[in-house]
């Protein structure tokens, strides 16, 4: 799709590749009209920190971040005639802390927007690896169905606190699952699967828009996030949708674009919404019609 809502680039990010400027140019060579900018917020514990910043202080993470929204700022002014461009941040929710310290930062930088993502469960994180999956799943008693419960009714917290424009990855939790094993998928369970769809009608009632993010498909995953089971649910619900590719450097941008086209097409979504900012600068929720028509994939040999 011509947007984006969900990036990262190495200058800002160690798991990342590249520049924050060629992410900026790559989505314009993608003819993209709108590209937010999301890298994640900083950490404030030294505990906190991933194997990757083991060279690093919680002090260091808050510089980068604010030199980050100074080099988007400037990214903005530059390229704003070729492509929109939201300067947003990905959001952490590890402690309660977590959210207090993320709302005195979107208020001291004024950012665009947030995606709303969970990458912890019990405090560890979930995404960096299946063996620190593995480990919070022997913290939750070995149980995977736990795991499943702890991260839904986290995710709703981050949601009720923070209310974020983007919802972020909603089912990343399936990431390091054992599928291919033959595992059971926890979200069969009844009393998962209601947690889930209770937070995604609480997303909707205060208009988010769910992400379909292609990252899942680098990770192995059939669907993109949400998987299709949820997506559906999302769908039948009236939620609103939109595609991020949760690019992790310029070779990135519109990762897996070819594979949502045609998701998009098989789950019957014709209708996308995106962010746009006005001149007064207020973000507005924009409304994209026949969304799997547009030129934009035929541009870039998708269709």
């Amino acid at each position: 799709m011509p947007f984006t809502f969900h990036s990262h680039s190495g200058q800002f990010c160690r798991h990342a590749k590249g520049t924050l400027e060629n992410v900026v140019k790559a989505a314009i060579a993608k003819n993209m009209l709108v590209l937010g900018l999301t890298e994640h917020v900083p950490r404030s514990r030294t505990q906190d920190l991933y194997p990757e910043e083991s060279d690093l202080t919680t002090n260091d993470l808050h510089t980068a971040f604010h030199a980050y929204v100074d080099e988007a700022r400037r990214l903005r002014s530059q390229y704003g005639s070729q492509i929109h461009i939201l300067i947003g941040a990905e959001t952490e929710y590890i402690t309660h802390d977590t959210l207090d310290e993320l709302k005195r930062l979107r208020k001291k930088y004024d950012l665009d927007f947030l995606v709303g993502s969970l990458h912890h469960v019990n405090g560890m994180p979930m995404d960096f690896s299946p063996e620190l999956y593995e480990q919070i799943v022997e913290h939750c008693s070995g149980s995977r169905s736990e795991m499943f419960r702890r991260y839904f009714d986290e995710q709703l917290v981050l949601l009720q606190e923070l209310q974020p424009e983007i919802v972020g990855h909603f089912d990343l939790i399936r990431i390091f699952h054992p599928y291919s094993a033959g595992v059971e998928d926890p979200l069969l369970q009844d009393d998962i699967r209601n947690l889930a769809l209770r937070n995604i009608e609480y997303a909707i009632s205060y208009g988010a828009i769910f992400e379909i993010n292609t990252r899942a498909w680098k990770k192995g995953l059939r669907d993109a996030y949400p998987q299709r089971d949820l997506l559906q649910e999302i769908l039948a619900r009236g939620g609103r949708i939109t595609l991020s590719d949760d690019s992790h450097g310029e070779h990135d941008v519109c990762m897996h674009y070819d594979r949502a086209l045609a998701y998009l097409r098989e789950m019957g979504v014709k209708q996308l919404h995106y962010l746009r900012k006005t001149a007064e600068g207020a973000v507005q929720v924009r409304v994209l019609d026949n969304a799997t028509e547009h030129e934009f994939w035929a541009a870039n040999g998708f269709s």
